[in-house]
């Protein structure tokens, strides 16, 4: 008998699991999913971010924001058990979903979360295993906690393993 749950993380949102659960995420536009995988342990764990950075809004949902959710993130998956140097990411989503007006910067939104997620995981020396960020399409995501693979779903472009 099979006991794998499906694990669905909400926007604004984070979950970890353990093998054999997976963990999934609908309608990344603008916002991304970043995905933190022990694989020896078999535990990973998942975040739908929709703002690049805490900063200003401190006392607010920590999983809204990128560089707080990872870190969140950390603990909860050190707390049931991974080992935080062996934590590995990917990151999802990203998109530019607001038309062709590209001159402000609050528009880039997309931009500014898959490079506030690429920085902070950077500057915790945890390493980007894979990167499906930008264009202008939605994207859906599914991490098998048994492999680590990261399944995009991408509207209008099918889907991939990373």
């Amino acid at each position: 008998m099979n006991d794998m749950a499906v694990i669905v993380v909400g926007m604004a949102d984070l979950k970890v699991a353990k093998h054999p659960d997976t963990l999934t995420t609908l309608g990344l536009g603008s916002c991304v999913g970043i995905t933190l995988f022990d694989r020896a342990k078999k535990i990973g764990g998942m975040a739908h971010c929709m703002l690049p950075t805490y900063k200003g809004f401190e006392g607010q949902n920590k999983a809204k924001f990128v560089d707080s959710a990872v870190i969140e993130l950390i603990n909860q998956l050190v707390r049931i058990g991974a080992t935080r140097t062996a934590l590995v990411a990917k990151i999802a989503g990203g998109a530019h979903m607001f038309g062709r007006s590209q001159n402000s910067d609050m528009l880039k939104i997309g931009e500014r979360n898959a490079a506030a997620g690429l920085a902070i995981l950077r500057q915790l020396a945890i390493p980007v295993q894979a990167n499906d960020t930008g264009g202008s399409h939605g994207r859906t995501i599914e991490l098998d906690i048994d492999s680590g693979a990261l399944r995009i779903k991408t509207v209008g472009a099918g889907e991939k393993f990373i």
